[in-house]
C-alpha cells in the first residue's frame, strides 16, 4: 500500500471509534471509494458482515455497534427503547432479558437496512416502527465501549411498553417499572405527554403514575395534554378506571 493509501487508513482508524459498523455509502462519501475499501478488505483490516456493511478486522461487535451506524451514519432515529433502554440505564427489574432480547423503536417512515437484520448479533433483536412519539424527543446519550448511542430515556421508555401493551407486553410488568421512576422530571414527562399521540398510552402513563404515588405528578399541567374523549377498553372483563376512562387488567388494579 503506498503512502498516500496508508496516510487514508490511518486517518480513518484514528477517527472512528471500535467496535463499530462502518457503512459502505458513508465511507464513500467521506472520501474512501468502493475500490479503496475493496483494497482494506484485501489487506485484512476491514471485513464485510453484509451487503454495505464493513468491521474492522478483530473488533467485538455488539447491537449497539449497528445501531451507532444507523444513527452517526444513515440518520436513522433507530434507538434501544422500552425495557432495553431501562436495563442499559439500570432501571429494569428484568436486566437478565437484555442479553437476550433487544427492543429498538424506530419512526414508521424508516426500516432497518439488510445487513442489520441479516446479520447474527448473539441476541433477538426486534424493532418497532411508530410515530406515535416524535422521533427526537425523549431521547439521552449512553456510552457504550468507545462510543455514544441515543436511547430511551426512562419515561420514553414506558411510554413504548405501554404502547406495545397488552398484546406483546404485559401490564402488570410496565407498573412494576413505573414504580421505579419516581425522579422523573416533570418538564420532560409534560413534553412527552404533549407529543404523544396514542390516547391509551397518555392514560395508561397517568393511571400509572398515579397508582404508584408519583410526587411529580403533580407538577404536571394535564390541561395541555389531549387524552381523548370516550371509554377505552385496554382489556375485556377488566376492571374500569373512573379517572381515566379506561378499563384495565383486574390483576393490575389490585397490584399493591
Amino acid at each position: 500500500m503506498n503512502t498516500a493509501r496508508a496516510s487514508k487508513l490511518n486517518k480513518l482508524l484514528s477517527t472512528q471509534p471500535r467496535d463499530i459498523v462502518l457503512l459502505s455509502a458513508w465511507l464513500a462519501e467521506q472520501g474512501y471509494s468502493l475500490e479503496l475499501q475493496k483494497q482494506y478488505r484485501k489487506s485484512q483490516w476491514f471485513d464485510s458482515i453484509g451487503t454495505g456493511a464493513l468491521v474492522r478486522c478483530g473488533d467485538q461487535l455488539d447491537y449497539l455497534g449497528g445501531v451507532y451506524a444507523l444513527q452517526a451514519q444513515l440518520g436513522l432515529s433507530v434507538h434501544p427503547a422500552g425495557k432495553t433502554a431501562l436495563a442499559l440505564q439500570g432501571k429494569s427489574h428484568y436486566l437478565e432479558l437484555s442479553a437476550k432480547k433487544a427492543q429498538l423503536f424506530g419512526s414508521a417512515s424508516e426500516g432497518l437496512p439488510l445487513w442489520f437484520k441479516k446479520y447474527d448479533w448473539g441476541l433477538s433483536v426486534d424493532c418497532k416502527l411508530s410515530s406515535f412519539l416524535p422521533p427526537e424527543l425523549g431521547l439521552v446519550d449512553h456510552e457504550h465501549k468507545s462510543f455514544t448511542v441515543k436511547i430511551s430515556s426512562p419515561a420514553r421508555a414506558v411510554m413504548e411498553c405501554l404502547y406495545m401493551a397488552p398484546k406483546s407486553q404485559p401490564l402488570v410488568e410496565v407498573y412494576e417499572l413505573m414504580e421505579g421512576l419516581n425522579n422523573l422530571r416533570p418538564a420532560g414527562v409534560q413534553k412527552l405527554l404533549e407529543s404523544c399521540r396514542s390516547v391509551k398510552v397518555k392514560r395508561l402513563f397517568l393511571y400509572m403514575a398515579a397508582k404508584a404515588g408519583h410526587q411529580w405528578l403533580d407538577y404536571l399541567n394535564l390541561d395541555k395534554v389531549d387524552l381523548g374523549s370516550g371509554k377505552r377498553a385496554i382489556v375485556p372483563n377488566g376492571v374500569y378506571i373512573s379517572a381515566y376512562q379506561i378499563t384495565v387488567p383486574r390483576e393490575l388494579e389490585a397490584h399493591v
